[in-house]
């Protein structure tokens, strides 16, 4: 697989990756198997995939716990992320940023993930009860200690920047810019893809211009842009897409020319390739900064994932999906 480096350190990693949240988190919890996800790690490692991308609330607990059974044996072979900053509750999540517990968090997340250091510690969210220097400041001291690598920033959640319309990333390029005075970024996560591709307005350039990675969270649109969902085909209560605008049948139908199009522009590649390596292959040609990383709990898709980075799309395939209609549906 094509590599890529990211940050000022040159962190090395394959082009796609490999988001481990649906394994244990957010989607379908009736088809979550151990034995599969474990599979489907290995298969990702032996491709190439070598950003495994998790997090201490995905469980919780419970996907690093899985990683870790892993990274046991194939440390040397995976580039390590994890997050910190949120708490899981019974019905809530909440922000927790303070230093002490940042420094508890790294070395409970090193325990479960079965390794000696982070390679990118991620601050998921900023808790607004405490200055953000003071929690990235925390983060810092933890690369000085040896248990971290480099450090990453999570962009603030989209939901609030869809009611607000423009300006969705205006709060993460302030923390950005906040932050960036007390240690290095790394790498910035956030939802792009070509159903989301507000990142690209400022958000990427920002990046760009500082060497600093942009790992994509979300290329397939949670599943959309694979072309697999049937509009109506309903989620399981526990399925983040249950509650979103964007999956219900109305909106999945209205949207469906995105597929289509995606399908036309794979068909001049060859009967093998996918709406969803189109997609893919759409958001590593953003920029050579840029880590796709799709999630998946199924072998099959991290093969299918994996070789969208021999997919090249021509100048006439990025201006046929630049003039995709955009998507139906949004948290206003």
């Amino acid at each position: 697989m094509e590599r890529r480096t990211i940050g000022a350190g040159a962190l090395a990693m394959g082009a796609v990756g490999l988001g481990c949240m649906p394994m244990s988190w957010a989607y379908s919890g009736s088809r979550q198997r151990g034995d599969e996800s474990l599979r489907t790690v290995h298969r990702a490692l032996d491709l190439g995939s070598t950003l495994l991308d998790t997090a201490d609330m995905y469980g919780p607990f419970t996907n690093e716990l899985l990683l870790g059974r892993v990274l046991k044996d194939r440390r040397a072979d995976a580039f390590v992320s994890t997050k910190v900053g949120l708490l899981v509750g019974e019905q809530h999540i909440v922000a927790n940023g303070r230093p002490g517990y940042v420094r508890r968090a790294c070395d409970a997340s090193l325990r479960r993930l079965q390794t000696d250091v982070i390679d990118l510690y991620q601050l998921h969210r900023a808790d607004p009860e405490v200055p953000v220097e003071e929690t990235w400041g925390a983060m810092a001291e933890l690369v000085r200690a040896g248990k971290v690598r480099a450090l990453g920033l999570c962009a603030v959640g989209a939901r609030g920047g869809r009611r607000s319309g423009s300006g969705l990333h205006d709060g993460t390029l302030r923390q950005l810019q906040r932050v960036q005075q007390v240690f290095p970024v790394a790498a910035v996560e956030a939802e792009l893809s070509v159903w989301s591709p507000e990142a690209l307005r400022a958000l990427l350039p920002w990046c760009e211009a500082r060497g600093v990675g942009f790992l994509a969270a979300m290329p397939l649109g949670n599943g959309f842009l694979t072309g697999t969902l049937t509009p109506g085909e309903g989620f399981e209560p526990d399925d983040v897409r249950a509650r979103h605008p964007r999956f219900t049948a109305e909106m999945m139908a209205a949207n469906q020319p995105i597929v289509a199009g995606l399908r036309r522009i794979a068909r001049r590649h060859g009967e093998h390739v996918t709406p969803a390596q189109v997609a893919l292959a759409w958001v590593l040609a953003r920029g050579r900064h840029v880590i796709a990383l799709p999630g998946t709990k199924q072998e099959r898709w991290a093969v299918e994932n994996a070789a969208a980075t021999g997919l090249r799309l021509t100048e006439a395939d990025l201006a046929e999906a630049a003039g995709l209609p955009a998507a139906q549906g949004s948290w206003d």
